[in-house]
């Protein structure tokens, strides 16, 4: 099974009118409400520091996007821990306020693309600052907005001074608990259960302090050495529909899918060994990071299922497909056993998140 991508692809493409916004727009967060779609993408210019901002446009159908603005709605902050980029929204709403985690770096990255795979630019820094600063490293953040127009930033929303990244909140509490995922890049190893960065599931009474983790997948074909989530899951008859990427030895990102339970998140009640989405594209083979394929937002609209990626760090792109036909795909894996990558079951161990 595979996404339909939309002939017109890409929905957004860099805009060389807005210097902020000349050289990417990727990696967007959705959201569908009273027939309007809501774009708030991740967009940098050619400077050399590569500082990211948030951008907002705006659908009828889900396809054709307007800009809002020829400003971002959300810039780095002039001074504090996400001073250098704000990266990859992904987008839930409990009452009337919008809930946005996002990425970011207490100083700009540079122009990645030229350095080694995962590298960044570093700053002086003395020996005594945080491991944050002196290596520059990303972290996971929570924003408030009730428009995406003005936003209330709350702080790191993991307790780790890790590279955590990937975190993806549910649309909704599961027993009276906020439900998370997020991948700890450093937690690999016998003492976490894993071979390689994997994806991790918490729970929270308020969003901002976190129980206990516990590993929910880790990586089992040769196409996700490392894995993380992707959007937001989606409620569904048969669970909770969760996109996730996985990235092979190679750097290429692909798009694997599973359902969980919709009582127990913790539980994977399927999932697919085969990858739904693979770089095809000149959008998504040919940009700053080639052969990348990366949804950060979903919605179900009627009977099918909208999904927001980013291609080659560059433009913003859609696929779709039949809500029942990417459940009934998925389904047909119910009953594989899953493992990790050294072969011990999935979710074995526990650890303060």
């Amino acid at each position: 099974m595979k996404l339909e991508r939309y002939a017109g692809n890409p929905i957004l493409s860099p805009n060389g009118k807005n210097s902020w916004e000349s050289l990417v727009v990727c990696n967007p967060g959705i959201w569908y409400e009273d027939g309007t779609f809501y774009l708030l993408y991740r967009a940098a210019g050619n400077d050399p520091e590569h500082y990211i901002h948030f951008g907002l446009a705006t659908s009828k159908d889900g396809f054709n996007f307007e800009r809002a603005s020829d400003k971002p709605v959300l810039s780095p902050e002039q001074d504090g821990p996400c001073a250098g980029c704000i990266e990859d929204p992904r987008i839930v709403k409990f009452d009337d306020t919008f809930y946005i985690t996002y990425a970011y770096r207490p100083f700009p990255p540079g122009q990645y693309w030229k350095f080694g795979y995962g590298e960044v630019m570093k700053y002086d820094m003395p020996p005594s600052a945080p491991i944050c600063l002196r290596n520059n490293i990303a972290n996971s953040g929570l924003i408030m907005s009730k428009d995406f127009k003005t936003y209330k930033r709350l702080g790191r929303i993991t307790k780790t001074n890790l590279d955590d990244r990937d975190v993806i909140l549910f649309p909704e509490k599961v027993n009276g608990k906020f439900v998370m995922l997020h991948r700890p890049k450093e937690w690999v190893g016998e003492k976490y259960g894993c071979k390689y960065p994997s994806i991790w599931i918490c729970f929270s009474d308020d969003l901002m302090e976190w129980e206990d983790g516990k590993l929910l997948i880790s990586g089992t074909s040769y196409w996700e050495e490392k894995v993380g989530g992707s959007a937001p899951p989606l409620k569904t008859e048969e669970g909770w529909l969760t996109l996730y990427h996985g990235v092979d030895n190679k750097g290429v990102y692909r798009v694997g899918v599973m359902l969980l339970d919709l009582q127990d998140p913790a539980k994977v009640i399927a999932r697919a060994t085969d990858f739904i989405m693979e770089a095809e594209f000149d959008y998504e083979c040919d940009g700053l990071y080639n052969n990348c394929i990366f949804p950060t937002g979903n919605v179900i609209v009627g009977d099918t299922l909208y999904v927001y990626y980013g291609g080659a760090d560059k433009y913003c792109c859609v696929a779709t497909c039949p809500v029942k036909e990417i459940l009934a795909f998925v389904m047909t894996y119910k009953n594989i056993s899953d493992t990790v990558a050294d072969g011990s079951a999935i979710g074995a161990n526990i650890i303060s998140a």
